[in-house]
């Protein structure tokens, strides 16, 4: 299974270099979510790969706390327009964190399915099907909070 988590609510980084903007605390309570949510999911998860980015790293790292789950750095998630396929290619089941429109794009192109990405959202499939989108009150409902 493929998982595409979208980073949590981020500062605006007046002042900052995009790659430097840190999540808000909503953002921060996002990641824990869709953490929680993934383990009474019962996902099983290899990996989780992240976008350099600080947002990204950190939605990841909350995220992951949750699972026990290793996160390593790719920089191809931060590049733009990536294939899931491929980062995902021999890691078993994995979580790709990156950013917007390329999560959204990510989704399509490996399902055809069209769905928007809201940040905090996940999307899960395998096998070009899409088995699960959730927005990010879906992930706290689940996430019993």
């Amino acid at each position: 299974m493929i998982w595409v988590l979208r980073h949590g609510d981020a500062e605006d980084g007046v002042g900052k270099e995009d790659i430097e903007r840190k999540l808000t605390e909503k953002g921060e309570r996002q990641s824990r979510d869709a953490g929680r949510a993934l383990k009474r999911l019962g996902a099983s998860i290899d990996v989780c790969l992240t976008s350099p980015a600080i947002r990204a790293r950190d939605t990841a790292r909350l995220a992951c706390q949750e699972l026990g789950v290793a996160v390593e750095e790719d920089r191809r998630l931060w590049e733009g327009d990536w294939d899931p396929f491929d980062l995902a290619a021999g890691r078993g089941d994995v979580i790709l964190v990156g950013h917007e429109p390329d999560c959204t794009q990510a989704v399509a192109v490996a399902t055809g399915s069209r769905v928007k990405m809201k940040k905090g959202g996940l999307a899960a499939f395998d096998d070009h099907i899409l088995h699960a989108a959730f927005r990010p009150k879906d992930l706290r409902a689940i996430a019993g909070d």
